[in-house]
């Protein structure tokens, strides 16, 4: 099977994916292909959740219902609602009335949804893109296999070895790689301008555990892929002096390249339109399309929305998203050229090997250089725009622990203040800003506790990542028992423990909460 792999790494010429990515069209979007119905839909406010309607599939051919609305729509009597149910259809949630049986324990709650939250679309209708195998979807109003989300979710699928589970997303994950030249935040048409934190590698990683290690030859050249994606640029930047950042690459101060999270699109999300709007038009200095991107950058960070990314930490139109070099995708980046290097060497192919080794040992320099906070003892996200480190503290700062990045002393400054300011009663908080995005202050998150304590375990500080592990099973138990769901985000600090703000309401399912407290009860960390 090796050998197979060994001199050709082309992938399928159906797939047009060369180090540039797509070259094939790529479907249009809710926006393209809606126009004004869209906008009209959403500015108006027919659904309380703009992700509602972007979702609806339509019952005829689209550019005949938008005919009909421009045709109709003049009428005194025309009802937007009413037009778009009867020309459109949802494709609902299984998961949306399942009810717990009692005297139920909560990992046999979450063992038995798992087949709740299983997914199978082989073609494409509206907005979700077909895959070729069934997935697994983090609940609620999410029904796509959603990139980072998937891993966690991979975490507990394991710990209930359900490996085939497993084996058909990473299927999944090949084949958009192939079909759109990188692994997109799910499979939605209106995501295919920015993908995720790349946890790729290290679901190739968890694979490997179960099919052993010619699983790092055989993913290979989806890694590489991967890799192409997000380095795009990279050459351009390095020729010339004429750009700071191209894309996802920025050429720090003193000519390292490192990463920042991006989106190829200056519009409106259409899933969230009407706030997009809504909070471009209280910026005043700077054009609408700057603050869509960065807006739509945070999305790609998984962290929509945070005071991670404002200038003021209150105020979320004063978004910077793009002007940051984040510690989290970095890290990540380091593990996946180390796992790119790993095939390599098992290829028995020293050439290569070296060069992906030298790639990440200069961005493991760049990362301590530049993200790693003297005063705070602390890793922090750069602001190449204004020259400077982040004034604000997070938990990203635990992916350099995660990917083993770290030196023994950082992680312990690390370790130290984590358990003085961000450990609370239900497990540690996002930040310590205190508003109402929902990735901050009082609300904690099941892949940000998995990376903590992960962390923690590889630099010896276990007592620490122990107690994490137990208030935050704690706080899952106890809304548990209260509510008999497994919830998206929890609040750490309040007794109750049912987390808040956002741009939707809570939702419950929930596939990364799952996954999470599944490989913690099972100890399955490694």
């Amino acid at each position: 099977m090796i050998d197979k792999f060994r001199f050709n790494f082309r992938l399928p010429k159906s797939s047009i994916v060369n180090t540039y990515g797509l070259i094939a069209p790529k479907p249009k979007d809710p926006s393209q292909s809606m126009g004004d119905l869209l906008s009209d839909v959403q500015t108006q406010r027919v659904y309380l959740d703009g992700k509602t309607f972007v979702d609806l599939v339509p019952r005829r051919n689209l550019t005949q219902i938008k005919k009909d609305y421009h045709l109709e729509r003049a009428d005194s009597n025309f009802n937007l609602r009413e037009f778009i149910e009867n020309n459109f259809y949802s494709l609902g949630s299984a998961d949306k009335h399942y009810q717990t049986e009692p005297d139920t324990t909560m990992s046999d709650h979450i063992n038995k949804l798992w087949p709740i939250l299983g997914r199978q679309n082989h073609r494409d209708r509206g907005s979700l893109l077909a895959l070729p195998h069934p997935y697994t979807v983090p609940g609620g109003r999410f029904s796509e296999q959603f990139y980072w989300d998937s891993y966690f979710i991979m975490l507990g699928l394991k710990s209930s070895n359900r490996w085939k589970d497993i084996e058909n997303m990473m299927k999944n994950y090949t084949y958009m790689i192939r079909k759109f030249g990188f692994i997109p935040t799910a499979n939605r048409n209106y995501f295919l301008t920015r993908s995720q934190p790349p946890f790729f590698s290290h679901m190739v990683e968890l694979l490997a555990e179960y099919r052993g290690k010619s699983m790092f030859v055989q993913y290979l050249p989806y890694l590489q892929a991967e890799y192409s994606f997000w380095m795009k640029g990279k050459n351009l930047l390095q020729k010339s002096n004429k750009f700071q950042a191209y894309r996802r690459v920025v050429k720090m101060p003193d000519g390292e390249i490192l990463n920042r999270y991006y989106d190829d699109s200056d519009t409106p999300r259409p899933e969230s339109f009407h706030e997009d709007i809504a909070t471009a038009s209280t910026k005043a200095d700077r054009s609408p399309n700057s603050t869509y991107v960065h807006l739509r950058a945070a999305a790609e960070s998984g962290w929509d929305f945070s005071s991670r990314w404002f200038a003021d930490p209150m105020d979320l139109s004063s978004i910077e998203t793009t002007d940051f070099v984040p510690v989290d995708l970095n890290s990540l980046l380091y593990h996946l050229e180390l796992t790119i290097a790993k095939g390599y060497r098992i290829l028995k192919n020293p050439l290569m090997t070296k060069k992906f080794e030298t790639l990440a040992d200069k961005r493991a320099d760049a990362i301590n250089k530049y993200l790693w906070h003297e005063g705070h003892n602390f890793y922090v996200d750069y602001n190449f725009a204004k020259s400077k480190q982040s004034d604000h503290l997070t938990l990203a700062s635990t992916f350099p622990l995660f990917v083993r990045l770290a030196s023994k002393e950082q992680a312990e400054g690390v370790a130290s203040l984590l358990r003085n300011d961000f450990l609370r009663g239900g497990g540690l908080v996002s930040t310590l800003i205190k508003n109402d995005q929902q990735w901050d202050n009082p609300n904690g998150w099941a892949p940000l506790q998995w990376v903590a304590i992960k962390g923690l375990r590889n630099y010896n500080q276990d007592e620490l990542a122990s107690e994490i592990k137990k208030r935050w099973l704690g706080v899952n138990e106890k809304v548990f028992q209260n509510k008999g769901k497994m919830i998206e985000k929890y609040d750490v600090v309040d007794p109750s423990g049912v987390g808040g703000g956002g741009e939707y309401p809570l939702q419950d399912g929930f596939g990364w909460t799952n996954g999470v407290a599944l490989a913690l009860i099972n100890e399955d960390i490694v």
